[in-house]
């Protein structure tokens, strides 16, 4: 995830009074792989799928 986007998603959890742990849970995911995802740490095909879902949730 580019540091634009994880700024977005970040401002878009503010905006919503929602957690990461909040959208880790609607992703089914643990909050520790949400953050690396947002912070670019983790890039492959599974976390691209992610992002997908993560854009959806968000409107983004």
């Amino acid at each position: 995830m580019s540091n634009d986007l994880g700024a977005l998603v970040r401002s878009e959890l503010f905006k919503r009074k929602m957690k990461q742990k909040e959208l880790a849970e609607m992703l089914g995911i643990s909050s520790v792989y949400l953050s690396d995802i947002i912070n670019g740490r983790k890039d492959g095909p599974k976390a691209q799928e992610h992002i997908k879902h993560i854009r959806k949730i968000l409107n983004v």
